[in-house]
């Protein structure tokens, strides 16, 4: 696939240790300088101590851990004619998942031979340690043929972690954004690797101060729009360390927990169900759909069925599990989403084109994030989407989009609606949107915060949201038309001209790693 072989070469990881003399003739955020022992040393954008977060710990194994390569177990050759393949190709995934997982945690592959395989029903990966790998994307292809909306792999199941116990308060006034420690009133029942929700709370006096209880009314639908009520965002975070009271995560807060807003508090979960070491892999899909169905949509005679096939992978309750070298045609969106319960994944190398759908909203999310958290989507392209690197409501963060490309856009990547957090567009180019959605969609408001545009290239928009931020560093292109004028501009530093390191997810990475050496 040329494209992403293309965005390979230019996104391979580049040498990060830089001398003095080049420091010194690039220019620099002056949030994230690299110094002389080629590190980056944060400065704080408030008064308060917030500053840029770490994004490292995205991608799977927590980021820097390479995605495991499986051993196949079961190989299966195509079928001749139009048989349907979707109920022996189960049955090999499920004959895998019941082998004994290895001390990696992977049971094994189900390689589809080169050719082509019907699917007529979702397949399911609801097992631990299971992978459904092809020969390649020009060489093993599956064909949705069901005329439902629907994923064509799902992988785990739809309970993700459950609370247990009282939550215990923060006992700081204001912990910053960036922060992986805190203090709460009664650290006796947390211990070092603990599994813990970090509460960030949102009451009505904050949503007052965003302005979010005061949208006004969708002009074609004034009964649509809904004014926010108070809500939580929930950070799922690994006690690393315990000392008296305070607690330190494995992963930053990509929000302030700010007492005049409803604080925080910290909570244990269990989280019996999600299952990992999960992935799908060298596979191209192709989704049937009613060719007759065709509409008007942006001057253009389009495609416009609906009925058939979303994504190809729908991520729910997994963690540590992958996509890579997948490619869709003709799906509703593309490759791959990410459910709520889905935590340290990582997609790669994948493309989607041609979708087919209304051009209308809901509709041509390539990469959706609906609430996952420290997902990695990197070397990824899109064609013809509405919103192409897209999140949903209230998605806690970090996560990251490296390297990728959309083309042909009908709309914007953008955080969607209604207030998710601490996000990376790290050197996408296209068309990006950080900004104030009023009454879009039933309500949208001030969708995403805490978000940064590190040397993205195309169009975009920056604007910043009451009580938090939003960055465009190193951007080149042009500004986008606001969708509603009159909103304070984000942080914006050095437009025109990239900034070095050239990724600052792959400068946090190195430098956390070679930390901890």
């Amino acid at each position: 696939m040329n494209h992403l072989m293309r965005l390979a070469r230019h996104c391979s990881l580049s040498a990060l240790l830089l001398t003095t003399a080049q420091l010194v003739a690039a220019p620099q955020s002056k949030l994230a300088t690299l110094g002389p022992d080629g590190r980056l040393h944060y400065t704080a954008y408030t008064g308060q101590g917030d500053t840029l977060p770490d994004f490292s710990h995205c991608g799977y194994g927590g980021g820097g851990v390479p995605l495991p390569f499986a051993p196949v177990r079961i190989t299966l050759e195509p079928q001749p004619g139009e048989a349907d393949d979707a109920a022996r190709i189960q049955q090999a995934i499920d004959q895998v998942g019941a082998l004994p997982p290895g001390a990696d945690g992977l049971r094994g592959a189900v390689l589809l031979k080169r050719g082509t395989y019907r699917c007529g029903t979702t397949l399911h990966l609801r097992v631990s340690g299971v992978v459904l790998r092809g020969e390649g994307e020009e060489q093993t292809q599956l064909i949705a043929t069901y005329a439902k909306a629907a994923p064509l792999v799902r992988v785990g199941g739809r309970e993700g972690p459950q609370a247990r116990g009282k939550p215990v308060e923060v006992s700081d006034a204001y912990v910053p954004v960036g922060a992986n420690t805190l203090t709460v009133e009664d650290a006796g029942n947390f211990a070092a690797g603990y599994a813990v929700f970090v509460i960030r709370r949102g009451n009505a006096a904050w949503i007052a101060a965003t302005g979010m209880d005061q949208i006004p009314p969708r002009p074609d639908a004034p009964t649509s729009t809904v004014q926010w009520k108070p809500f939580d965002l929930k950070f799922d975070r690994v006690i690393t360390k315990v000392e008296g009271n305070r607690l330190t995560f494995d992963a930053p807060i990509g929000c302030a927990l700010d007492r005049r807003w409803g604080g925080g508090a910290v909570q244990c979960y269990d989280d019996p169900e999600r299952i990992e070491h999960c992935g799908v892999e060298s596979l191209r899909a192709l989704s049937l759909y009613d060719q007759t169905r065709t509409a008007m949509q942006d001057n253009v005679l389009t495609e416009v069925d609906e009925e058939h096939a979303t994504w190809f992978v729908e991520f729910g309750a997994v963690k540590n599990a992958w996509a890579r070298h997948l490619a869709t045609e003709k799906f509703q969106h593309g490759p791959a989403v990410l459910r709520a319960a889905a935590k340290w994944i990582t997609v790669e190398d994948c493309a989607g084109r041609a979708p087919v759908s209304l051009i209308t909203g809901g509709r041509r999310y390539t990469y959706n994030i609906q609430g996952a958290q420290l997902v990695l989507v990197q070397r990824c392209y899109a064609d013809e989407a509405r919103h192409a690197f897209v999140f949903g409501a209230r998605v806690a963060g970090p996560n990251v989009f490296l390297d990728c490309k959309s083309e042909r856009n009908h709309a914007r990547s953008e955080p969607h609606e209604r207030w998710s957090v601490a996000v990376l567009y790290d050197n996408v180019e296209g068309e990006i949107a950080l900004q104030d959605r009023q009454w879009m969609g039933t309500g949208h408001g001030w969708s995403g915060a805490n978000y940064v545009a590190w040397n993205c290239r195309g169009t975009l928009i920056a604007q910043q949201p009451p009580t938090a931020q939003n960055f465009a560093i190193g951007f080149v292109g042009r500004r986008g038309k606001d969708a509603f004028p009159g909103r304070p501009a984000g942080w914006w530093e050095s437009e025109g001209t990239p900034v070095l390191p050239r990724s600052l997810y792959e400068q946090q990475l190195h430098d956390r790693l070679s930390a901890a050496r």
